[in-house]
């Protein structure tokens, strides 16, 4: 489960992610609060709008940020961006604790923050293939999810608590002071360690070869498009848990501890996740299956208490999906192209939010957060339906000539990379590899 550990740039790197993303998910909850209840009336078309500017960028400059994190330097791309976080932080808090901020100024932040995100999520996901070998990328992918949702079961739960003590100001002021650990972090990297990079030309086809590569690849179209139904529909988190909240009677305090219980399933979903040997298609779809399911049954649920015991089962299901389909499409890219895919990736991961936080907001308005949750659960299914189809038409179901496949692989090649290649398998590949006949009787 932890094999990626034994790298030492990995180990830094998480350390400080850590951290990092505490400060991050207490920011989070604080903004989202802000807005529901500071700068508005319980206002979720606002706070629908405002997740929109900050997830909308990574899809409008996909052109460029894909292309940015293939050519230059990733880590000191990151250490660009993580200081600009950390200042726009700073910057919201001196409003917050003045008494300045309005929704027009939080919304300009948010865009502030969604542009620098934009140029900082493709580069760091490809970098985390930078300080492990490739059998280890997959585990390295689910270990940081892993890292990522260990600090939202602890980072919203302290944020609420801290929005009740001391107020919104000052959980900004603690995300700023959390981005010193990832800034030391990236500085302690050993750059003689990591791994070689594929060379990336500046006449090397830029986004349009990201595009038409992924458009090669039918998995991947079908991946991308499953994670764009649910990251569009269904992962409004912020939206439902705060409106549910309310629903239920609660504060802030209340909120927070929603996103932590969420938290627990999606820790769990991503530890599982480290121990797969490899990430697979069938996963993604029965996660998709699993988040359907799961997030319909929540807008069911009576009390408070019950509908925070079934968000366990939703953040299983969510990070089971996201940290599979984000370790599929690293482990079988081709290097030189793989932060333009990932940049791709990452666009509809978060670019959908800008579609689907909006409409998410004004159902949760119209008609409540139960409709609004219940519309995600079917998109939930719909992903689940869409997989299930391309995995019958395409004959992923019936393993027999992918097995045969797998047995005659030259012997020398890495166990990781015969798994990646067979996962995109076809004539021609077969056509371009080296083989042998198996020994009799080889199983």
């Amino acid at each position: 489960m932890f094999r990626s550990f034994r790298s030492f740039n990995y180990r830094t790197w998480f350390l400080g992610a850590i951290v990092s993303n505490i400060g991050g998910w207490m920011q989070a909850t604080a903004q989202d609060w802000v807005v529901l209840t500071e700068l508005t009336d319980n206002d979720a078309t606002a706070m629908g709008a405002t997740m929109a500017l900050q997830f909308g960028p990574p899809l409008v400059l996909v052109g460029v940020t894909g292309w940015v994190a293939d050519r230059f330097d990733r880590r000191r791309i990151l250490l660009t961006t993580q200081s600009t976080l950390m200042v726009l932080a700073v910057g919201v808090a001196v409003m917050l604790l003045t008494g300045v901020m309005t929704l027009p100024l939080m919304l300009c932040f948010a865009a502030a923050f969604g542009v620098t995100n934009a140029f900082d999520a493709p580069a760091r996901q490809a970098f985390v293939s930078d300080m492990v070998s490739i059998e280890d990328t997959s585990n390295a992918v689910a270990l940081n999810s892993a890292s990522f949702n260990m600090a939202r079961l602890i980072g919203p739960a302290v944020g609420g608590l801290a929005i009740v003590a001391l107020g919104s100001g000052w959980v900004f002021v603690a995300n700023a002071v959390t981005f010193l650990a990832m800034l030391i972090a990236l500085m302690l990297i050993r750059r003689n360690e990591l791994m070689p990079r594929a060379k990336s030309s500046r006449r090397s086809g830029g986004l349009g070869a990201g595009f038409r590569y992924v458009l090669s690849r039918p998995d991947l179209k079908v991946v991308f498009v499953m994670v764009f139904l649910i990251g569009a529909f269904g992962m409004n988190f912020p939206i439902f848990a705060s409106t549910m909240a309310l629903e239920f009677h609660q504060g802030a305090d209340g909120y927070g501890v929603l996103s932590s219980v969420l938290a627990i399933g999606s820790l769990a979903g991503a530890l599982l996740a480290a121990r797969r040997d490899r990430a697979r298609v069938r996963v993604i779809v029965l996660s998709a299956a699993g988040f359907g399911a799961a997030s319909i049954v929540s807008a069911l649920m009576p009390s408070y208490w019950t509908y925070g015991a079934v968000l366990v089962f939703v953040g299983f299901s969510t990070v089971t999906m996201l940290t599979t389909a984000n370790g599929y499409v690293q482990t079988t890219t081709d290097a030189a192209l793989r932060g333009r895919v990932l940049a791709l990736y990452m666009a509809v991961v978060m670019g959908s939010t800008p579609i689907g936080a909006p409409i998410a907001g004004w159902v949760a308005d119209q008609f409540g957060p139960r409709m609004a949750i219940t519309v995600g659960g079917v998109a939930g299914l719909l992903a689940c339906a869409i997989g299930v189809a391309w995995m019958l038409w395409s004959g992923r179901l019936h393993r027999t000539e992918r097995t045969r496949f797998l047995l005659t692989l030259d012997e020398t090649r890495p166990l990781s990379v015969v798994r990646a290649m067979s996962s995109t398998f076809d004539e021609k590949t077969a056509a371009t590899m080296p083989i042998r006949l198996p020994d009799k009787g080889a199983e």
